[in-house]
């Protein structure tokens, strides 16, 4: 199925409402929204996201069934054909997607069994390779496995208490010669959390430099329109003995 047969539905002003009341739903389930957190993975609450979402992409805050264009516009200028790529976080696919039109062989994860599910139901031909999978078990025979790793969205989804440990498990995927994409929004240093999500700060950003990987370059984007700031890392390992 082709990128427009894939997007089942276009996002107007209906898919909008609907949209706004599944965020009140989920909100008044979601643990960080209330008293406190057992699961910091938070996996019951993501599992709920797609339970409750029957079958509808509204439902789902995150999907926006095309790619994110801070993706798409990085891809635009880097060429990654044949590279062996990694899209953490896949949810229902549309970012994955991107990454194999633009030539990488590409295995997608989330930690929903439900999301990969749908990701394969909205792109029965695809090429991608989709799992459910955890970042913090992942298999063993991802490390040090992909070319590309590319993060979205997914790193502003956990509490800070989670990060060193994320930072650590990005960077055991990233191969010799590899890059790892991060982009998540933007927060200052003082700025008070909120969330969940949880923008990143700076050196929150900067922390994901572990393991052998170099920070190379991180774009500081200003907000436009509807679109908060961002920022968009990316980091490298260097090659093997160099």
């Amino acid at each position: 199925m082709g990128r427009e047969g894939a997007r089942t539905e276009i996002i107007g002003e209906e898919f909008a409402e609907r949209r706004a009341r599944a965020r009140e739903r989920l909100d008044a389930i979601d643990p960080y929204k209330r008293a406190g957190e057992s699961d910091p993975k938070r996996q019951e609450w993501f599992e709920a996201v797609y339970a409750l979402a029957e079958g509808d992409p509204a439902g789902v805050p995150w999907a926006h069934l095309e790619p994110r264009p801070l993706l798409e516009n990085w891809l635009a200028g880097r060429p990654i054909a044949g590279l062996r790529a990694l899209d953490v976080g896949c949810g229902l696919g549309d970012n994955a997607e991107a990454l194999a039109r633009a030539g990488a062989r590409v295995t997608a994860f989330d930690l929903v069994e439900r999301a990969v599910q749908w990701a394969r139901q909205r792109f029965p031909q695809s090429a991608v390779d989709y799992r459910a999978a955890d970042l913090f078990n992942a298999p063993l025979d991802w490390r040090g496995a992909f070319d590309f790793v590319h993060e979205l969205y997914t790193l502003q989804a956990l509490p800070e208490t989670l990060l060193p440990d994320a930072a650590r498990a990005l960077a055991s995927f990233v191969a010799p010669g590899g890059t790892l994409l991060i982009i998540s929004r933007a927060r200052e240093e003082d700025e008070e959390l909120g969330g969940p999500p949880w923008p990143l700060t700076r050196t929150a950003i900067e922390s994901f430099a572990v393991d052998g990987l170099r920070l190379i370059s991180l774009e500081d984007l200003p907000p436009n329109g509807d679109f908060p700031r961002h920022w968009r890392a990316e980091f490298r390992r260097d090659e093997a003995g160099a």
